[in-house]
């Protein structure tokens, strides 16, 4: 079991059991991600897939599982390709993982060539400006790294035009174009009946089939279980790694991968009639026993999940057994019902699970009135946190920050490559 170092420091003086229970014991809550987990997704998703190659998206540091280590644990498993959405985010995992390609989702900006250059990763253009942009950075620098193009075909969000991206296949027949990849994005895809579907599909591959030799990709973790015509020569997981069910209308084929703990700060007693919380919206229906845990929405766990006297609000479990939370979340502390439990079962200091124990990221999700996509990307900083699996992946060390402009002291070579085909105007 790895855990974050800037998180639970080491003394000489103890076994590295004995140090990380000590350490932990400073924290209100203990965030556990389990790297075989997502390991095992990966391999799942990729079997789903085959023959196209599986990739992995770890934009929002591994949807706030810790890009860098589930990098390094993908990467052992055989996974080549990575997708994050900023410069930023690819330096860290650059950082962790030295030989894998790149793609950042976030697109070109001017001035920002040298630092993909630097870090060897690849930019997903959806503009003809971007790409216009990109072409004069490689001409005046020799800078041969490769891009991806993204054509919209529905999302109407990032991409170019079905119309821009015909406008330039010329440049891809014309070969040393540059691109390494096209791509699109799914707009329903956990709907498998949605025409949108379809309709996408039909886009998509009429444009792909004209980047010849490129490759294409269209399916995210939904889209892995559309089929196998959705599937093209990669796929791109994201949530599905870890653990958010891509098939909402069945049961989900994914193993949890985040376990989320807190500390009981204290146990009270309140009399029938008395409330709880901010604004008193629970009353006590009879002599009630609460625990006190030291998590609130300041940790991602959000005020919607409350509990007042006309709604029941997420549950906890103490002890082995759900509780209910009573009152309203506030910033750094929860009430829970734990009337029910045996006497002494939950005492001061004892850890009950908020997400784990048979409480899923979608359950949660379910509470918090949103998808389990913002529940892990929401997981705070405040919390211990402990990596178990995925061959032991190692510490990781924050890279320098990229700075605000291009500054090319010393551009990737000097070599100047054959210009590709003019834009169309």
């Amino acid at each position: 079991m790895a855990s974050d170092p800037k998180m639970i420091p080491q003394t000489g003086l103890l076994s590295a059991d004995a140090n990380q229970a000590a350490a932990l014991a400073a924290y209100g809550g203990v965030l556990t991600v389990d790297l075989d987990a997502v390991i095992a997704n990966w391999r799942k998703l990729e079997k789903t897939a085959v023959p196209a190659e599986c990739a992995a998206v770890i934009k929002a540091d591994g949807y706030g599982c810790g890009a860098g280590q589930v990098a390094q644990a993908l990467a052992k498993a055989g996974c080549k390709t990575f997708f994050v959405a900023t410069i930023e985010e690819a330096r860290t995992v650059r950082e962790a993982v030295p030989e894998i390609t790149i793609y950042v989702l976030g697109g070109y900006f001017q001035n920002t060539g040298e630092h993909y250059a630097k870090i060897n990763c690849r930019p997903v253009i959806g503009d003809l400006n971007e790409l216009a942009e990109w072409d004069v950075f490689c001409r005046r620098t020799g800078w041969s790294g490769g891009a991806a193009i993204h054509v919209d075909t529905g999302m109407n969000r990032l991409g170019l035009t079905l119309a821009e991206a015909q406008a330039i296949i010329p440049r891809i027949n014309a070969g040393d174009h540059g691109i390494a990849l096209v791509m699109s994005h799914l707009v329903s895809a956990e709907q498998l009946n949605n025409p949108a579907n379809a309709k996408q599909l039909a886009a998509f591959r009429g444009i792909a089939s004209e980047f010849s030799g490129v490759p294409a990709t269209l399916a995210n973790s939904s889209g892995v279980f559309l089929g196998a015509a959705f599937q093209f020569d990669i796929v791109r997981p994201g949530a599905a790694l870890y653990g958010v069910n891509p098939t909402p209308e069945a049961d989900n084929p994914m193993q949890p991968v985040v376990d989320l703990k807190a500390r009981i700060v204290q146990i009270r007693n309140v009399e029938r009639g008395e409330t709880v919380g901010y604004g008193g919206t629970w009353t006590a229906r009879r002599p009630t026993k609460l625990a006190i845990i030291a998590v609130g929405y300041a940790d991602g766990y959000f005020r919607a999940a409350s509990s007042n006297d006309g709604t029941r609000g997420a549950e906890v479990v103490v002890a082995g057994k759900r509780c209910p939370i009573a009152g309203r979340i506030s910033m750094d502390l929860i009430a829970i019902d734990i009337t029910d439990l045996p006497p002494n079962a939950a005492r001061r200091g004892h850890m009950v699970t908020l997400l784990g124990d048979g409480i899923t990221v979608d359950e949660l999700a379910h509470h918090f009135g949103t998808i389990g996509y913002e529940v892990l990307t929401s997981l705070g900083r405040r919390y211990a946190r402990v990596y178990k699996g995925g061959h032991e992946v190692a510490p990781l060390t924050k890279p320098e920050p990229t700075q605000a402009a291009e500054q090319p002291s010393s551009p990737p070579s000097t070599e100047q490559p054959t210009a590709p085909p003019p834009l169309p105007s």
